[in-house]
Parts: C-alpha cells; structure tokens; sequence
C-alpha cells in the first residue's frame, strides 16, 4: 500500500483507518524531510500503520516506520500509567512523533482530541478526563502567563517531552501546581515510553555501556528503505539509541547524546552538561553551546547568542560550573538562536551557519 500524507485534523480519521488496516499514512514533514518518505513507493512492512520522518536536531533525515500494534500497546500503556484515558489536546506539530502519539492516544481510547496552537492562545479548557502534550520550551514560556498556568492546573497530566526538561522549569511547574509529567522516548518507541524516569508497564530498559536501550512492543519496525540503518539501531525489539544514561534512585536519568562527549584539545566535554550550566546561568536557550571542527584542538567550543551577553561575561559565569576545557573560546551573536519545530536547539543548524559565516566573532 502507498502511503496517504496527512496532517491536522485530517490525522484523525486517517490514522483510525491506518489502524484498523487501512493504508499507512505519513504527517505532511518539512521540504527538507519529504524525500525520506519516498511517497511514489509502496510501504512493504506488514502491520504499518503510520510512517514519520525524523533527524533529531542531528542526522540525516529518515523515515521511521511505526506498526498499529506498537501504536495501540503506546497508547494502552500511557492511559494506564496516566490513570485511565481521557480526552487529550494536540498543540505539537503534528509532523513529529510527539504530536502523532497525541492523536493516536485519543484514537485508540475512542475519546476527542483537540486542536490548539503552539503558543497555546487558544488552550482549550478541559472537559472532564484530558490530557495534553508540550515541550519544556511550551512549558517555560507558558508559566510566564497567569492565564495559561490556571488552565494547565485544570489537565489530568501535562506531559513534557521532546528532550531534556531544564530542573528549574520542573521546579517553576510544581510550584505553580502544574501536574507535569517528563516523557522520555523517540520517534522509534512510538514516542515517549519513560514517564518520570520509569518505563511504562511492558517497557525494558537497558545499558549498552553508557547507551540506552529501549525495548517492547512499542518498538519501530524499520527505517523506510534502509535496511542497513535498521540493523544499525533494531534488534527485535530493542531499540540502540544515541543517548547515554544511568539508572539513579531507581529511576533513568538520562545523560545526554552519546556524541554530546566531544574531545578538544585532549580533553573531553560533555556538551550535555556545558548547555544545562548555560541554561542554569543565562535562561533556557539564551546561549547556545556548539562544538566547531579545528585543526589544533579537534574541536573547539564556542557559543552562540541573541543577547548582548560577552564572551568574558560567559566565560566567567560559567568558570564556576564547568571546567576550563569546557568554557567556549568564541562567541557570536545571531539574530536568533535556531530551534527545531519540537523546541531543541538546532545545533545543525546553528553549526552550519557558524561555517558558512566569515569568522567574525568575539574570540578569546
């Protein structure tokens, strides 16, 4: 069967069809993603419901191929995690997986799902059992607004996915009564399959050295039309993810990527942990921590803002929390700090820009 691109609420009735054995359908991606949906070529993997195109805010752009029975036991599992299902509020981009699972919890449940923007303007109020989706930068921005933390109170569970939640806007959510709930997952385990650290009912995690494995039934079937790259990443139903971790307090904590760990100069950086300390001093995403190719060092650290921040003032708030190797030997100034649809920061962005500019910078 060839896929049927979607996107909105067109999803709704095409993904209950796709699971009932209908065609695949595939959200509409960015122009830049299409070509990994190859959409003028069938869809061979049996059982596949939806096809969603990724790269993280890394990689080459690929297709992840997502079965109806990975689907249905995600979307079992989280109600039961959650407490029971409900009516949920799409106010993701309905192209990524996180948004995907959103509508499709509703669909599996036979419940509603609703529609709202991305800035949360129109935050529907709840009505009865509902649930809601967002990333951590949703969240921060939306704790800023009395209006929008008194509507956020009223969700059974707002859960908070997309990579890593700054401790400081956890710690905003629970003071304001916020019942935020942490996901952990990718577009290969049908979204978010840890909550608060632990898996769901049926979810297995494990350590391949420092690298998470993530492994049942909610696991992909393939990567569209690369077989090589699947065998990279599945094996049954274990899913090989790029991101480091620990088992701490009985919970996941997840470190960051495992090629976050750079090497400058003989030294390793944990860029993971030099973006969480500019996080912590300068606000979520004022300054933005890159690793640029050098020819002395391998590579070096640098950094990139849109505030009037300096490199001797980031240098030195910074020298308190991370070691030397890790504070960034350049700073530049951008009109934006580039983030992907999902709310990360778009490092391959932001790193390509930084080579096609001409060097201007403020360098120490």
């Amino acid at each position: 069967m060839h896929l049927r691109l979607l996107s909105g609420p067109d999803l709704v009735g095409g993904l209950a069809d796709a699971l009932e054995g209908g065609a695949p359908v595939a959200p509409v991606p960015d122009a830049r993603l299409l070509p990994a949906l190859a959409v003028d070529r069938p869809v061979t993997e049996p059982g596949a419901a939806v096809v969603v195109t990724t790269s993280g805010s890394t990689g080459e752009p690929k297709a992840v191929v997502l079965g109806a029975d990975a689907i249905r036991f995600a979307a079992g599992a989280t109600h039961d995690r959650l407490g029971g299902p409900g009516e949920w509020v799409c106010a993701l981009p309905t192209q990524h997986v996180a948004g995907v699972m959103t509508i499709a919890r509703a669909v599996v449940a036979g419940t509603r799902v609703r529609f709202a923007r991305t800035d949360l303007a129109d935050l529907p109020r709840p009505e009865g059992r509902t649930y809601l989706s967002l990333v951590s930068a949703q969240l921060d921005r939306a704790l800023d607004r009395p209006d929008l933390v008194a509507a956020l109170r009223r969700y059974a569970a707002v859960l908070v996915g997309g990579g890593a939640v700054p401790p400081h806007v956890r710690e905003r959510a629970a003071d304001a009564g916020v019942p935020v709930v942490v996901t952990y997952g990718m577009s290969e385990t049908c979204g978010g399959c840890v909550y608060d650290g632990l898996p769901l009912d049926g979810v297995r995690v494990a350590f391949e050295g420092e690298r998470v494995l993530l492994g049942g039934p909610m696991a992909f079937l393939g990567y569209r039309l690369r077989p090589d790259l699947t065998a990279e990443v599945l094996r049954g139903d274990v899913v090989r993810t790029t991101d480091r971790g620990e088992w701490r307090d009985g919970r996941l904590r997840v470190l960051g990527r495992l090629d976050d760990v750079v090497v400058t100069g003989g030294h390793k950086v944990d860029l993971a942990a030099a973006q969480a300390a500019c996080d912590a001093v300068f606000g979520t995403g004022a300054v933005a921590v890159l690793a640029v190719p050098d020819p002395r060092w391998g590579v070096r650290i640098v950094a990139v803002t849109a505030s009037p921040l300096g490199l001797d003032e980031v240098r030195g708030a910074l020298s308190v929390r991370v070691g030397a190797a890790a504070l960034p030997r350049e700073l530049r100034h951008v009109p934006a700090v580039a983030y992907t649809s999902v709310g990360k920061i778009d490092r391959t962005a932001l790193l390509r820009s930084w080579q096609e500019a001409d060097g201007d910078g403020d360098t120490g």
